[in-house]
């Protein structure tokens, strides 16, 4: 008899449960209605009102059932970004993500989803320029603009994001110069990815104070002497990639932040000699200085001789293992 008993309490409480949970995932009439807009803007049909239970779109807030992140990925719909999104007040979450045929622009009523801490439109035919209105958005953690076709400058006021720690900016048709203001970033570990523009001018010299993890600039059109980044001391600086550019710049006396994993400098105009001091790099697993103009031996130790010749080859005179001994 007790165990009859503790098993029609464990089913009671069960039941419970599950009851409290279906009553908690209600989501609010106003969010309810805001789906509804949605989806008629995306000429899909939605009758319910239980807008929670669309798992794969959308998450709610598991005491206040009110939606906090919003999906909408791989769809085949055709048009531009439905503008009802921004009636989410409590959104933090929005990924709009591998949706070819969605176009025109970011619309400005998103500048209302102050809440937002993760931003992904990517993977678009979005176009036009990077809303200066981001900087509103004071509490994005990430923002990821990447693979559309966006185009334009980049607006300095990005910096004002206190909290960003990821920038994905990569393969959009952007032009003109890095923002002296990056330098302003002030979130710890910051990752930058440019690559797949045409950017143009020189690293701007404030990037030596940012709290720099990675930065990705491959494929631009920039130029002179990246040593803000050289000079940049972070701890958490683990990689540099610069490829495909139009750097042109003495290697001989670099001296490179002490943590580096990645450091891709190929398809340059660099020249000098690879640094001696670069096998005292204790973390460093990828190099890569092909395509560039440089001479001499390259440095004995560390991590040099464990690359493959491809991170060498095609300069002016390196020589030394793995390539040939004689220069």
């Amino acid at each position: 008899m007790p165990r009859l008993i503790f098993v029609f309490l464990s089913f009671t409480f069960s039941l419970s449960l599950i009851l409290t949970s279906a009553f908690r995932w209600q989501c609010p009439a106003e969010d309810a209605q805001v789906v509804a807009e949605i989806f008629a803007a995306l000429n899909w049909t939605y009758t319910g009102t239980d807008c929670c239970h669309l798992f794969n779109r959308i998450q709610c807030n598991p005491n206040t059932s009110s939606v906090t992140g919003f999906t909408l990925s791989r769809d085949q719909f055709n048009g531009p970004i439905p503008t009802a999104i921004a009636k989410f007040a409590n959104l933090q979450s929005l990924i709009i993500h591998k949706m070819p045929n969605l176009h025109g622009g970011i619309p400005p009523s998103f500048a209302s989803l102050t809440k937002l801490t993760y931003l992904r439109i990517s993977g678009t035919n979005v176009s036009g320029p990077i809303p200066t209105w981001l900087n509103r958005l004071i509490n994005l953690e990430s923002l990821d603009l990447s693979f559309n076709q966006l185009s334009g400058s980049i607006p300095p006021t990005l910096s004002d994001l206190r909290k960003l720690t990821s920038l994905h900016l990569d393969r959009n048709m952007l032009t003109g110069p890095l923002p002296e203001s990056f330098g302003q970033f002030r979130a710890a570990n910051l990752q930058i990815f440019l690559s797949h523009n045409s950017l143009s001018g020189a690293i701007p010299k404030s990037l030596a104070q940012a709290d720099l993890a990675s930065i990705d600039l491959d494929r631009n059109q920039l130029v002179g002497d990246p040593s803000p980044l050289f000079n940049n001391r972070s701890k958490s600086l683990n990689s540099i990639v610069l490829s495909r550019n139009l750097f042109d710049f003495d290697l001989t006396d670099v001296v490179f932040p002490p943590g580096l994993w990645i450091l891709d400098f190929s398809h340059n105009m660099i020249y000098g000699r690879i640094p001696a001091e670069i096998v005292a790099l204790p973390n460093l697993q990828q190099f890569n200085v092909s395509y560039n103009r440089l001479c001499g031996e390259i440095p004995q130790g560390g991590n040099m001789q464990k690359l493959d010749s491809s991170s060498y080859m095609h300069n002016r005179c390196l020589c030394g293992p793995p390539l040939s001994p004689k220069c």
